[in-house]
C-alpha cells in the first residue's frame, strides 16, 4: 500500500486526536517549512498532513513554506530575493516554526539546507556579540519561537545513535537551531526506517506528531 493511500485510511479511523490539551495550548500562528517534492511521502502526506488537520481542528493559523511547489533556488540568493523577504516575515508572523525533511546524506534536503543558508541570515536570524578582539559569540534573534523539526529516515535507529552518533541531531541543534533560536531550544524528532516500518508503527509516528505541538517547554532531549 503507498504512503499516500496508507494516509487516507488514517486520520479519523486511527490516529488519536486530542482536544482537551489543545485547548489549552499556546500556538498562535504555525508555520511549516517542508524541504521535500514526493505529495505521497510519509512527509508530506503524513507529517504534514497531520498538523494540518490539527490546525484545522483548533482554529489555529496555518502557513505551509512548500519550498519545492514555490520554486525556491537552494543555491542561488539573488534568484530569490522576493521569497527571502516573504518567508522571513511569515517567521517572524509565526509563534511556532515546524521543519519536515527526509535524511540525506545524514543531512536535511538540499532544498531546506538553502533555505537555512539565505534566510537565517546575521542581523535577521541572529547577532554576533564581541568578546575579545578575535572571539565573538552568536546570539540569537528567534529566541522567542517554539521550533519543531521532523526527520525520516530510511535507516533504523541503531545505527543512527551509534556509529553515526547521532549526527544530523547534533549539527542540526549545535550548528544551526543554537545560533537561530538558542542551545538546545528546537525539539527534534527522528523517524526511523520509515519506508519498512509497518501501518502500526506510521501511526505511532503521526501521533508522536500530534502530541509535539503541545510542547510548551524546549527539551534538549531528543526521542
Amino acid at each position: 500500500m503507498g504512503l499516500l493511500n496508507l494516509w487516507n485510511i488514517l486520520p479519523s479511523s486511527v490516529i488519536h486526536y486530542s482536544s482537551d490539551r489543545f485547548d489549552n495550548c499556546n500556538i498562535m500562528q504555525l508555520t511549516i517549512i517542508i524541504g521535500y517534492h514526493k505529495k505521497d511521502s510519509f512527509n508530506h502526506a503524513g507529517i504534514v498532513n497531520t498538523i494540518k488537520e490539527v490546525c484545522v481542528r483548533h482554529n489555529i493559523i496555518c502557513n505551509i513554506i512548500d519550498l519545492y511547489a514555490d520554486g525556491f533556488n537552494p543555491s542561488s540568493q539573488p534568484d530569490n530575493k522576493d521569497k527571502i523577504e516573504k518567508y522571513q516575515s511569515i517567521l517572524l508572523d509565526s509563534s511556532h516554526h515546524v521543519y519536515v525533511s527526509p535524511v540525506w546524506w545524514f543531512r536535511c534536503t538540499s532544498m531546506l539546507e538553502g533555505f537555512f543558508d539565505q534566510i537565517f541570515t546575521p542581523g535577521f536570524a541572529y547577532n554576533f556579540k564581541q568578546i575579545t578582539k578575535t572571539y565573538g559569540i552568536p546570539v540569537p534573534k528567534l529566541g522567542d519561537k517554539k521550533v519543531i523539526t521532523y526527520l525520516t529516515h530510511g535507516a533504523p535507529a541503531l545505527p543512527v545513535y551509534t556509529i553515526y552518533l547521532n549526527s544530523v541531531w547534533g549539527r542540526l541543534q549545535l550548528g544551526v537551531f543554537s545560533f537561530v533560536y538558542g542551545w538546545f531550544r528546537p525539539k527534534i524528532r527522528q523517524f526511523f526506517s520509515v519506508p519498512f516500518c509497518s501501518q502500526a508503527t506510521r501511526v505511532k509516528y503521526l501521533n508522536t506528531v500530534q502530541s509535539c505541538l503541545l510542547y510548551t517547554s524546549p527539551s534538549p532531549r531528543d526521542s
